[in-house]
C-alpha cells in the first residue's frame, strides 16, 4: 500500500504539471532604427551662424557657386592663396548682378566645418559671413597638386533686376516712314491734273487796230 500510495502520489503530482498549459514567452520588440541625420551643408551651417548673430538666412546660388569654384580651382592650379588670382573681385562678381558681396578664401582643411571655424575666428572673415542683407552664397573646394584643399566662399545680397534692353533708335526713326509707306500703299493714286488747252483764236475777217471783226 505504501509503494502504491507513493507512486500514486508521484503520479498525482506529475499529472497536474503535464496538464498545465504552456505559457507563451514574451516577445521582445525589435530595437527602433535610429536614423542619423544628414550632416548640414555649408548653407545651413552659415545660416545657423548668421541667425545666432541677428542676420538672415542664406541659400546656395548656382551663379555664386560657379564663381567660388572658378576661384578655388585657379588657386589650386597655381598653389596660391590670392583673391586676385583670376582678376579683380568686382569683375568676377559681375554675372551675379548683386548689390553687395564679399569673399572668403582658405586652404588646409579638407572639411568645411573646420574651414568655417577658421573664418569665424578671423575678424575680417567673420565680418563677411555676417554681411548685412545677404541672401545667397556659393561655396566650393578644389584639391591642388600640392595636396592642399583650397576653399572659396562668395556671399551676396541686394540683387538688382537686369536692365531692360533699350529700343533701337533706328527702328524708332523708321517707324513714321513705314507708316507713310503703308498709307501710300492703301491710298489709290490720284488721276493726273487736266491740262487746259488754249482755245484757238478765230480767224479775223477784218482786222482794224488789233480788233477782230
Amino acid at each position: 500500500m505504501t509503494i502504491r500510495s507513493g507512486w500514486a502520489a508521484v503520479v498525482a503530482v506529475l499529472l497536474p504539471l503535464l496538464a498545465a498549459p504552456t505559457l507563451a514567452q514574451p516577445v521582445t520588440p525589435p530595437a527602433p532604427v535610429v536614423q542619423t541625420p544628414a550632416p548640414a551643408g555649408p548653407a545651413e551651417m552659415i545660416t545657423r551662424f548668421r541667425q545666432q548673430h541677428g542676420q538672415g538666412k542664406v541659400t546656395l546660388d548656382p551663379v555664386l557657386t560657379k564663381i567660388a569654384h572658378d576661384q578655388a580651382s585657379a588657386m589650386a592650379s597655381q598653389s596660391k592663396l590670392d583673391h586676385d588670382v583670376l582678376g579683380s573681385f568686382s569683375r568676377r562678381m559681375a554675372p551675379a548682378n548683386a548689390g553687395t558681396a564679399a569673399e572668403n578664401i582658405a586652404y588646409g582643411y579638407d572639411s568645411f566645418p573646420k574651414t568655417l571655424d577658421q573664418w569665424i575666428n578671423s575678424p575680417s572673415h567673420r565680418k563677411n559671413l555676417l554681411l548685412r542683407d545677404a541672401s545667397r552664397i556659393g561655396v566650393a573646394s578644389v584639391r591642388g597638386a600640392d595636396k592642399r584643399t583650397y576653399w572659396a566662399m562668395v556671399i551676396a545680397g541686394g540683387y538688382e533686376p537686369p536692365p531692360k534692353p533699350a529700343k533701337p533708335a533706328v527702328a524708332a526713326k523708321q517707324a513714321p516712314a513705314a507708316k507713310q509707306a503703308a498709307a501710300a500703299k492703301d491710298t489709290p493714286p490720284k488721276p493726273p491734273a487736266a491740262v487746259k488747252k488754249p482755245k484757238p483764236k478765230p480767224d479775223c475777217t477784218i482786222k482794224i487796230l488789233s480788233l477782230c471783226i
